[in-house]
Order: structure tokens, then C-alpha cells, then sequence
């Protein structure tokens, strides 16, 4: 099992609609962040990275779903690393999901996820489904989960994944920045309480009426902040140590002292 992780973050202006054009700014991010001197292990992208979110957006998702995901899997395989491809837009037996996939170094896909809960202040559930099921899979030996933005309002998710043994949460996003003190406080709050790592990448620039922060962050499960972008494009790059999810656990031993038929 792989103990020290290298985890970049790819924080972006995503252009609404302009599927093309946001693959070749991954192309580029991801290029530049294998050829770094700490090359990473894996890569986060944020939510609706190829498309945003756009009313036209089931055609979009019939268009370019199978592209987009063609594509991950040629920049895994080539640059030898995993990708958490933050989500997109994918038509499923007529319904269209906001769905992240994970994909290893040989290309292959080895985990999806399907966002749980619709934003409706952004009329998100007029144009999506909600998934099903939670995004737990793993990485070099250790479970690890999956949420998209919304879901971290909903800390009975997170601990469900916690309570099953993931160490590591992957979060992308676009969070607005009317909310970014939300954002830094719900993701501290979900490392905190769950003893848990959490990286979150969020995007930057405008659509339609939101403006959008970055503020990506990788947290540690003391709930501090090892790295943390600026609302500039940027590659947010960390090394976490999984030893340490241990150490906190049994330090404060939350887990055991839980007290579940009362609650």
C-alpha cells in the first residue's frame, strides 16, 4: 500500500458550452502538472469541467460524453497517472447525470460516481438525475470516496463513507463565491469530524449571473489546511500521508465512541 500521495488540483475558468476548448485548457493543465518536479499520483478536475452547466446541456451530454471520457482515459494512460475527472454531463438510458469517473493508468475506468443531491437553486434537478448509489473505490491500497459540490451539505453522506473506511474525499466542484466561507467551513467541518483527508477542487471566472472563487483545498484530517489556491487559474499541488489518518483516529477515537442506537 502507497503511504505518501502526490495530489494536484487543476483549478480552471470553465467555459460554459465550449466543450473543445475546455479539454485542450486539461490538456495543458495536466501536461504541466506530470512535468513538474513533484509529479502527481492523481489529479482532480472540477464539476461540469466540459461543458459547465447550460440548458441545452442533454444534447451536449449525448455529443460529447463519450468524447470527454475517451479523453481521460488517453491522458491517464499516456501520462501514467489517475485521474478523478471531476464530472460531467452523460445521457444513461435517457436521463442525464452529473457523473464523475476515475481512471487508472492503463486507461481503464475503475470508478463512477453519480451526484446524489440536485442543487435546485440552480434549477440543477430540472436538468438532471439524481444518482443512486455512493462513490467509494480504490487507490493504491485504500479506500477512498467521492461527492460533488452540494453533497458536502450533507455530512450523513460523508460519515457513510467514513464509517466504511475511506480515508481520502475527493470533491470537485463549482461553488459560487457568495458562499466561499461556506465552502472553507463545510470542508474543514467534513475533514474534522470524519478524520479524513478532503480535496476539493473548485473552478474560477463567471457564468451567467455566479462569479466562482477557486479556493481549491487539501485538507488534512486534523481539519488543517495544507494547500490552498487563490481565485487565479493555478495547479494546487500537496503530498499527503495516509499514516496520519491512523495516528488522528486513534488519538480521538470518534469511531468507537459513537453511540448510534441513540441517534
Amino acid at each position: 500500500m502507497m503511504v505518501n500521495w502526490n495530489i494536484s488540483c487543476l483549478q480552471f475558468d470553465v467555459k460554459k458550452g465550449l466543450v473543445e476548448e475546455n479539454i485542450n485548457k486539461v490538456t495543458r493543465m495536466i501536461e504541466n502538472a506530470v512535468a513538474s518536479s513533484d509529479k502527481p499520483d492523481v489529479i482532480l478536475i472540477p464539476e461540469m469541467w466540459n461543458t459547465s452547466f447550460i440548458k441545452n446541456v442533454s444534447t451536449l451530454a449525448e455529443t460529447y460524453g463519450e468524447r470527454t471520457k475517451q479523453f481521460i482515459s488517453e491522458m491517464s494512460q499516456k501520462h501514467q497517472v489517475h485521474i478523478v475527472a471531476g464530472s460531467i454531463s452523460e445521457k444513461i438510458n435517457g436521463k442525464v447525470h452529473n457523473i464523475s469517473y476515475v481512471c487508472n493508468p492503463s486507461g481503464n475506468f475503475i470508478a463512477d460516481y453519480s451526484k446524489i443531491h440536485l442543487f435546485q437553486l440552480m434549477y440543477e434537478d430540472r436538468y438532471y438525475v439524481g444518482g443512486n448509489s455512493v462513490g467509494i473505490f480504490e487507490l493504491f491500497g485504500t479506500k477512498v470516496g467521492m461527492v460533488i459540490c452540494y453533497d458536502i451539505r450533507f455530512p450523513e453522506l460523508v460519515r457513510k463513507l467514513a464509517l466504511e473506511g475511506v480515508k481520502v474525499l475527493f470533491v470537485p466542484a463549482q461553488w459560487p463565491d457568495v458562499r466561499l466561507h461556506h465552502w472553507r467551513t463545510l470542508l474543514m467541518a467534513r475533514a474534522i469530524e470524519n478524520q479524513m483527508y478532503v480535496v476539493a477542487c473548485n473552478r474560477i471566472g463567471s457564468s451567467g449571473r455566479e462569479d466562482f472563487p477557486g479556493h481549491s483545498m487539501i485538507i488534512s484530517p486534523w481539519g488543517e489546511v495544507i494547500k490552498e489556491a487563490d481565485d487565479k487559474e493555478t495547479i494546487l499541488q500537496a503530498t499527503i500521508d495516509l499514516d496520519i489518518v491512523q495516528t488522528v483516529r486513534d488519538t480521538i477515537p470518534v469511531f468507537e465512541d459513537r453511540r448510534p442506537s441513540l441517534y
